[in-house]
């Protein structure tokens, strides 16, 4: 340190050579504290490796992940591609049934050669079509005798019937149907109910 004069402070001199000898150079030493803990460069390395290596695990567990959720996502759009498709296909599946439901068992049994072609044609059309939807994973429910599920049907009335046990389907008002394990549309049920007593 210099005075105002230009003169060197004798006293921080001093300071600054307290403990080598005359003519040595100084040097500073970094002061540590005491509660610090040293880490060695071998520490470092070790501490960097185990931190490279839990990143490491952490993209492996992501990626992981990641595949199993996107096979899943492939088998859906494959299982439920078609769904807006199916579901317009069946109104095509209920008027191909009402066509067949209209004509009696009466008039099928005596109905002439050319009538009984149409009845077949429209039965062999019938059943086409649910083999093609069946193919790609549309499947009927046929529900009637079965215990009410409301996660299948649908219940539009219900009728005394004391033959079976309450809340059984006794008859189909329209057809329902399933796709992979998904319910397409619900199958519109008439439910029975405890007879009232007399």
């Amino acid at each position: 340190m210099t005075d105002p004069n230009g003169q060197k402070d004798d006293s921080q001199a001093t300071a600054d050579n307290a403990g080598s000898k005359p003519g040595e150079p100084r040097v500073s030493k970094p002061y540590i504290m005491p509660d610090d803990p040293v880490e060695t460069p071998s520490e470092t390395l070790v501490k960097e490796a185990a931190e490279a290596r839990d990143k490491m695990l952490r993209t492996l567990a992501d990626m992981e992940n990641l595949r199993k959720r996107t096979q899943r996502e492939v088998a859906d759009a494959r299982t439920y591609g078609i769904t807006s498709f199916a579901r317009e296909i069946l109104d095509i599946a209920d008027n191909l049934q009402r066509a067949l439901d209209t004509v009696p068992a009466e008039a099928k049994a005596s109905a002439d050669a050319g009538l009984k072609s149409l009845i077949e044609g429209v039965e062999l059309t019938e059943r086409s079509l649910h083999k093609t939807l069946e193919k790609h994973g549309v499947k009927k429910l046929d529900p009637v005798g079965e215990k009410f599920d409301p996660n299948l049907h649908q219940a539009m009335y219900e009728v005394p019937d004391s033959s079976v046990a309450p809340g059984t389907v006794v008859q189909v008002v329209q057809t329902g149907y399933t796709i992979g394990e998904r319910v397409l549309r619900p199958a519109l049920v008439a439910v029975s109910k405890s007879a009232p007593r007399a």
